[in-house]
């Protein structure tokens, strides 16, 4: 017998064939858990593999509904019904979306802040070719929180899956000076993580952060991308990976 619980566990392997065969079994797609959607628990989740998008599809077809055309094409990476949300308005570049997400926090974030989170490499050369502003900063809210562009949610991936995004935004001007106050990691996660007075370059750095979880090579790689697009030449690799750590 399938529970949710299982369907949360597949959810966290991005197992398309797993959630199709829970679902089968009479778990439904819609009913909340734990007072959130299904569809939402997928989205906020942990992992980011090129199996997301299929994932989603699996759940859309089982009646999940994320109820925004526009987030649904973004994480889908579905660039054809992007095309045409553009082509009706060109709003949809700056209309402010808030999914929950396991990693930066994408309150109040523009349409290329989602293509970058997720990595969504088609959507996100569209909205630039339409317009996009590379720079735009998320809204900041009350308590000072927010106010980071694009490129801040490429920096820190998980298995540096958004490395190619943050290499799009770079080519297309991203400014890697713009300093974010306020900056909040895992937003309503266990790992909760407030930092401050952050740019790319130093946001990138806070992947060494035990509650970051990422690769030391892969931080200081792409810290070494992010100083030569500014200043024009890479920092010296000096011991990394630490060499205390391998003894």
């Amino acid at each position: 017998m399938a529970t949710e619980a299982d369907l949360l566990e597949a959810f966290e392997e991005h197992s398309p064939r797993e959630i199709e065969r829970i679902l089968a079994a009479g778990v439904s797609p819609s009913e909340p858990i734990k007072r959130k959607r299904p569809v939402d628990c997928l989205i906020e989740g942990y992992l980011r593999s090129p199996r997301f998008g299929e994932c989603l599809r699996v759940m859309a077809a089982a009646g999940a509904d994320l109820g925004d055309p526009l987030l649904q094409a973004l994480l889908l990476d579905d660039v054809l019904a992007l095309k045409a949300l553009v082509a009706e308005s060109s709003s949809v570049l700056v209309r402010r979306l808030s999914p929950l997400t396991a990693f930066t926090s994408c309150r109040n974030v523009t349409a290329l802040h989602i293509c970058a989170e997720f990595n969504s490499i088609q959507c996100g050369k569209l909205l630039i070719e339409a317009g996009a502003d590379v720079n735009a900063g998320s809204l900041v809210d009350s308590d000072g929180l927010g106010g980071q562009t694009p490129v801040f949610h490429t920096v820190n991936s998980i298995f540096n899956y958004c490395r190619p995004m943050m290499e799009m935004l770079i080519s297309a001007g991203a400014s890697l000076d713009i300093k974010a106050p306020m900056l909040l990691w895992g937003d309503t996660m266990p790992w909760e993580t407030i930092v401050f007075d952050v740019t790319p370059v130093s946001y990138a750095q806070c992947g060494l952060f035990r509650q970051f979880h990422r690769n030391e090579r892969d931080v200081y790689d792409n810290i070494a991308l992010l100083v030569r697009a500014r200043t024009g030449s890479a920092p010296p690799e000096r011991n990394v990976p630490n060499k205390y750590l391998a003894n």
